[in-house]
């Protein structure tokens, strides 16, 4: 490798039907620091389904290939400090305070390169002090998925101390973040899956109880967290109590589930989306992990190079947690 080029993960094409086809591992120039921007090396990185779905080119313009693939990241900024990557790339005043109602934001692998590479640069802002009883592992798991599942639960749905809470899809990221805080503080979980591994995982992370999916609850919940989308909608609102709250922050198995608005209106129950979070919102979700001892779920990790196994398990949804992913350390 040329001592100014690095390894990393890109999007060359997008397909539907196969797209790790569009996916390349190879040696790419290193990025170059600029003003207000900060070159963070990077230590861990972790998959999302943000990054299979500009794969397959939802969401993401073929115009803006090839881009380095990843949204989260830990490392060490240019003085050697542990650091944790903010992944939203926005003005943070112009949605008075929330950078996740900016219009123009966006996140990291949408319009700048992304964390699966051994360098990236952000705004010297999005860095902040990874905190000594994290990996840098742990860490990664943290800037997408979790703070996805902190912003719905304690900011759009705000949940307190005995609450029953419905997490459907037990085993991504998301809902297993949901699980692990909702029980730290101090909610009754309930957890849906297909997978019996995968329940009995929810209720080492603190779920009370674990269902199949579409099984009926022992009781309504006062809220649900929903990431699934059209095969557990009418379960989800069926599962929740008269004006109860619904938080939907994906839809991975389709975005037109029945609307039942009828049952929407009747029981007056909120429908709420949920999109990230914000800076502030990831420093409090750390003070939280620090008063409470919960920690991320990570399900294996692996060797940049061999990031395409870590893409299939997502695909055939044979993970639980997260898969980590690891450049390689830099030639001295």
């Amino acid at each position: 490798m040329h001592r100014d080029g690095m390894l990393a993960a890109r999007a060359v094409a997008q397909s539907a039907t196969d797209p790790l086809s569009g996916l390349k591992v190879g040696d790419v120039p290193r990025p170059a620091a600029r003003p207000g921007w900060s070159v963070v090396r990077v230590v861990a990185s972790s998959i999302n389904m943000h990054d299979v779905w500009t794969l397959r080119g939802v969401g993401h313009p073929a115009e803006r290939l090839p881009i380095i693939l990843g949204c989260d990241a830990a490392g060490l900024d240019e003085d050697g400090n542990e650091v944790i990557v903010y992944p939203v790339i926005a003005d943070p005043d112009a949605g008075g305070g929330d950078e996740t109602l900016d219009p123009d934001r966006a996140l990291l692998s949408e319009r700048h390169d992304g964390a699966f590479a051994q360098y990236l640069t952000v705004p010297t802002r999005n860095l902040i002090p990874k905190p000594e009883w994290l990996t840098f592992e742990q860490a990664a798991c943290l800037p997408v998925a979790w703070t996805t599942a902190y912003r719905m639960l304690f900011t759009q749905a705000r949940i307190t101390a005995g609450d029953r809470v419905l997490v459907q899809g037990a085993g991504g990221g998301v809902a297993s973040a949901a699980i692990s805080l909702a029980a730290a503080a101090g909610a009754v979980v309930y957890a849906t899956s297909r997978s019996e591994d995968k329940r009995e995982k929810a209720l080492s992370w603190g779920a009370r109880e674990t269902f199949p999916s579409g099984a009926k609850l022992p009781e309504k919940v006062d809220v649900v967290i929903e990431t699934v989308g059209e095969a557990t909608w009418s379960h989800s609102l069926r599962s929740l109590r008269p004006g109860g709250t619904l938080v939907v922050a994906g839809a991975t198995s389709g975005t037109n589930p029945p609307a039942d608005l009828a049952r929407v209106f009747y029981l007056q129950q909120r429908i709420l989306g949920s999109t990230g979070c914000t800076r502030p919102e990831l420093i409090a979700m750390l003070r939280m992990m620090d008063a409470t001892g919960v920690r991320p779920v990570i399900d294996r990790v692996l060797p940049l190079d061999e990031i395409d196994k870590g893409f299939q398990l997502m695909l055939d949804g044979e993970l639980t947690g997260k898969i980590i992913v690891c450049p390689p350390a830099p030639r001295p």
